[in-house]
């Protein structure tokens, strides 16, 4: 009886062509998710939490630089436009100017990339968003408005915890990185209105380099991301 044994180029063959079809459909569900995220922004009501969570970290992420370069925390705000405010005391102007933006882009990116590594993982960093909500409403909201704001996407994560099992946690996760992401990606085209008002100006006072420059940075940082989001995020296997 002979037993047909295929060649070594046969079997690479065989393994390359199953290879190219997984690797496509990974490929293609991330940029789905991203035009949904993008979407989902244009939807009246249904984007307006997604805008305060983005001005959150834009928010905290001032108030965190500002910790970390030997500074304080007086008080976050936040608006229902997606507007927002934190005033710090001390640490370094550059730097927190800098990390507005810059930190709300780190978040969604975080958010994506931890939520893809693991399901647990997913779940660690939604327990470590609760917990930094509500450090945020005890040491640093002193108005209602900025309270309300809170506790509501503190509600949204909690109710991801709760009614999502593990599985539909890391999807929803990721989609909630990319809105951050995509809204922090546009933000500093507002900064383009001649008012001279903002992250931008303040870097500009700062190194007398123009607002432009900065609002381009940021835009281009955020492009990048997204562009090295695409490459990696959907390599890493979801073991359980």
């Amino acid at each position: 009886m002979l037993i047909y044994l295929p060649k070594l180029s046969e079997q690479k063959s065989s393994l390359t062509s199953s290879k190219k079809p997984s690797s496509f459909r990974q490929k293609y569900q991330f940029w789905l998710m991203l035009l949904t995220a993008f979407i989902i922004l244009q939807l009246p009501f249904i984007s307006i939490p997604f805008k305060w969570l983005e001005s959150y970290f834009h928010e905290i992420s001032h108030g965190l630089t500002a910790l970390l370069t030997g500074g304080s925390i007086v008080k976050i705000q936040l608006f229902p436009n997606g507007a927002g405010l934190c005033t710090t005391r001390g640490g370094s102007s550059f730097l927190i100017s800098l990390m507005g933006y810059g930190g709300a882009i780190l978040w969604g990116c975080l958010l994506f990339s931890l939520a893809s590594v693991h399901r647990r993982v997913a779940q660690a960093f939604s327990i470590l968003l609760v917990a930094l909500f509500l450090a945020s409403i005890l040491l640093w909201v002193r108005d209602l408005l900025t309270l309300f704001i809170v506790l509501v996407l503190l509600g949204l994560v909690l109710a991801q915890l709760k009614y999502s099992s593990q599985k539909y946690l890391q999807m929803l996760l990721q989609m909630t990185g990319l809105l951050v992401l995509i809204n922090s990606l546009m933000s500093p085209l507002y900064l383009l209105d001649g008012q001279a008002r903002g992250d931008g100006a303040a870097l500009a006072d700062i190194t007398y380099i123009p607002e432009l420059i900065w609002v381009l940075l940021w835009f281009f940082v955020g492009l990048f991301a997204t562009y090295k989001l695409s490459k990696v995020s959907f390599i890493i296997k979801r073991k359980d």
